[in-house]
């Protein structure tokens, strides 16, 4: 078969696809385990503890990272990963636990009972990670700088686009099984799994034949290259990233941002799904996935395109405040939603579309940061390790998130990441002083 060149091929054909695959499985291993575990009546502090441990591979991944820039192409590994993957869904399907319906409703379902779905998360993780790097690389490699400006709202469209089918799309699936089957919830979850290894495998049969080959798509280092030389370009990617000016600021940008988002991602589902007894609202699982998985992240995607043309008009520099404020300022939100336990769906509904494209919004600029910090010749690389900080970020507070809620409830909760909100604008204040004033500007 000939191959295709990216000089035939227009993007359109891969990067929205390409897009799409690399959210979707990200989003079925850190929210599609978050809501299933606590529809099977895992407590919030096992679930939020041991799901944040679903987020190691994308901290890790600037480990190896390298070693996807110098070994085979980024094409191969694209290719291998969402094979890999596809199997992976498959049997997360086949060996889901049944829990019984008394242990689900008392609420204490052990995790122990999810060892081999959590193992298989991992793996999935792991995969997922991978392919995000070479994802992103060959993003960078297929393009010249002008075209990815002119293609990073389809990345970021179809990103969000996998985000409404895991957060929306396949919640509500679930949520329409188990209301028509509320003594077998393990089976609507079951269906949710399958229909997403279906979905992927279609994917990944399309990018077999379809994903460009592009003549800047190969390995740093030759096939018969010695190990010597593989090694020496692998550390030297970590040596020029902590020897870029002002990285210890960059890191604590990094990590300091999205403090907020770091502790309330992890507590928002069952927030919503949890009775009004225990401090939530009492949403049926079918309801989250249409209001906060689809209606939400279409205003999240709103937040998103309104910041990249705020960004490409101003430049990240003259934007960063006003992004900052969005990523703070609509965490409010929950705290109203927490104290006023409003029934009326439209209420709740304006209040999470408000927060996500707040969060939308302010997000961007944390994107264009990683980008801006990453230019230069070891880019795929660096950009990894950035992004294995933004996991980080995330990480740090989620493992001890549900915990705390779980002591102070829900409205102390949420008063608490609005103090976390402090945290993002000191670094705002810092990191903006250092931008570069042209960049991002269209």
């Amino acid at each position: 078969m000939e191959k295709i060149t990216t000089r035939t091929k227009s993007p359109w054909w891969w990067v929205p696809t390409l897009y799409f695959a690399e959210g979707v499985p990200y989003f079925v291993v850190n929210n599609i385990s978050v809501m299933m575990f606590t529809k099977m009546g895992v407590p919030n502090g096992d679930m939020s503890f041991f799901t944040t441990l679903l987020y190691f591979p994308w901290f890790l991944k600037g480990l190896w990272g390298p070693l996807v820039d110098v070994v085979k192409t980024k094409r191969w590994w694209i290719v291998t990963m969402q094979v890999l993957m596809t199997a992976l869904m498959v049997l997360l399907t086949i060996t889901l636990p049944k829990p019984e319906v008394e242990t689900i409703v008392g609420g204490q379902t052990p995790i122990g009972m999810f060892t081999i779905t959590l193992i298989l998360f991992i793996i999935a993780a792991f995969a997922s990670a991978t392919h995000d790097i070479a994802a992103d690389g060959y993003y960078m490699l297929a393009h010249s700088p002008s075209s990815q400006a002119a293609f990073i709202g389809v990345r970021s469209t179809f990103y969000r686009i996998a985000s409404v089918f895991g957060q929306g799309v396949l919640v509500a699936i679930a949520g329409f099984i188990e209301a028509n089957n509320p003594e077998n919830i393990p089976i609507s979850w079951q269906v949710t799994l399958g229909v997403s290894a279906v979905i992927f495998f279609l994917i990944t049969m399309y990018h077999i034949y379809v994903l460009p080959r592009s003549a800047d798509d190969k390995p740093r280092i030759s096939e018969g290259a010695s190990a010597t030389a593989g090694i020496t370009e692998f550390m030297n990617s970590f040596v020029s990233f902590v020897k870029k000016p002002g990285c210890l600021l960059a890191i604590a940008f990094m990590l300091l941002y999205r403090l907020p988002e770091g502790f309330l991602i992890k507590l928002c589902m069952p927030f919503l799904v949890h009775s009004t007894e225990e401090g939530g609202l009492g949403l049926a699982t079918e309801t989250v996935g249409i209001v906060y998985g689809t209606i939400g992240v279409i205003a999240l995607l709103g937040g998103g395109i309104v910041g990249g043309l705020f960004a490409s008009k101003l430049g990240l520099k003259k934007s960063l405040w006003w992004m900052a404020a969005g990523m703070t300022l609509p965490c409010l939100t929950f705290v109203y939603l927490a104290i006023a336990q409003p029934t009326e769906l439209w209420i709740i509904t304006t209040s999470l579309c408000i927060e996500q494209f707040g969060y939308g919004f302010g997000f961007t600029a944390y994107m264009l940061y990683m980008m801006y910090f990453s230019e230069g010749e070891f880019k795929t690389s660096h950009y990894a390790i950035c992004t294995a900080f933004m996991a980080l970020s995330m990480m740090l507070p989620g493992f001890v998130a549900g915990y705390i809620q779980e002591e102070i409830g829900y409205v102390n909760f949420f008063w608490m990441v609005m103090v976390c909100c402090i945290a993002t604008l000191v670094i705002t204040f810092l990191a903006e002083r250092k931008i570069d004033p042209e960049y991002g500007k269209k």
